[in-house]
């Protein structure tokens, strides 16, 4: 990596766990272990042991998923960012849906507790408000976004149910979130217009209003913390840009669990912003591939994932 060009620091969220994950770093750094250990306490579940042992059930659930993918990414920022200051590396950092939340910590918005007490509240929140079963998220590939609005209204219009893009993850998948019926009935249509639905293994229609009583519970915790300025820049999924005033941060992550994640215009801005190299800290590839995708074949441009600590060394050699 070119340490005089601004780097994008990509913080993945849902569906980047992995067994073992973190494992590495919190083995060799005793204030990550102890983050584990924090996450472990205000979450009250064996973090350590769900994913590190590869519990493939438990580590779907997320009320468990959402602490620990949080504390991986910032171990992995942790590990990172010495290298970034010795460098003189400009900076900047979004993070996709939970993942803004490890973004708020590496920024210095939120304190590395704060941000692990809302998370885990967060996972909580989220896993129990739809008990019944009511709300579904699915992926919709090979689609561009005209024809995916369109496909959400009319069926939202003929099943009389709620329907909401929520992520415009890249130009051609987007996520659709509301009630299942609706979901469900997406899948003829895309599939005439040549595309592709997968259905998400979630517990509820996360970013769409069916979250609403959680996303104000999550509100009233928030509103209560110390919120302070970024360090660098932080390009918000609800706005798709940066804000450096720490009340409208605030108001801006209070209405995040019910509005869409705007990825692709998010990428937008880190490009148009001066970035070139993006660097996904956490586990998979996830943010790196949507990254390529959004910025297309014509731009120069380097992306890569980053996890462990060999690999965070790499990034920028002493």
């Amino acid at each position: 990596m070119n340490p005089t060009t601004t780097t994008a620091l990509l913080f993945p969220g849902q569906g980047s766990q992995e067994p073992g994950m973190g494992r590495s770093l919190a083995e060799a750094s005793s204030d990550v272990m102890d983050l584990w250990k924090k996450a472990e306490s205000t979450a009250g579940a064996a973090l350590r042991e769900i994913y590190w042992d590869g519990d493939a059930e438990a580590m779907a659930e997320t009320r468990y998923l959402q602490p620990a993918l949080t504390v991986v990414n910032i171990s992995v920022f942790m590990a990172l960012e010495p290298a970034l200051e010795k460098n003189g590396v400009k900076a900047m950092m979004t993070g996709h849906s939970l993942g803004e939340f490890s973004a708020l910590a590496a920024a210095r918005v939120l304190s590395l507790e704060d941000v692990v007490n809302t998370v885990a509240l967060r996972g909580r929140l989220m896993a129990e408000a739809d008990p019944e079963g009511r709300g579904a998220m699915a992926a919709v590939l090979k689609l561009d976004q005209g024809a995916v609005e369109e496909l959400v209204r009319e069926v939202g219009d003929s099943t009389g149910k709620l329907l909401v893009l929520a992520n415009r993850n890249s130009p051609s998948q987007y996520v659709v979130s509301g009630e299942a019926e609706a979901v469900d009935a997406m899948a003829q249509p895309v599939k005439e217009r040549k595309g592709r639905l997968v259905k998400l293994p979630v517990s509820g229609a996360f970013h769409s209003p069916l979250m609403q009583e959680a996303a104000d519970e999550l509100a009233g915790f928030m509103k209560k913390l110390s919120w302070g300025a970024p360090r660098y820049p932080v390009y918000f999924n609800v706005t798709a840009g940066p804000e450096s005033d720490p009340a409208a941060v605030m108001d801006i992550m209070c209405r995040q669990m019910i509005s869409p994640v705007r990825y692709i215009e998010i990428v937008d801005g880190l490009w148009q912003a001066g970035a070139r190299q993006f660097l996904e800290l956490g586990p998979k590839t996830v943010l790196a591939k949507l990254t390529a995708a959004c910025l297309g074949k014509d731009k120069e441009f380097e992306t890569q994932s980053v996890i462990e600590p060999d690999a965070v060394r790499d990034v920028f050699p002493a």
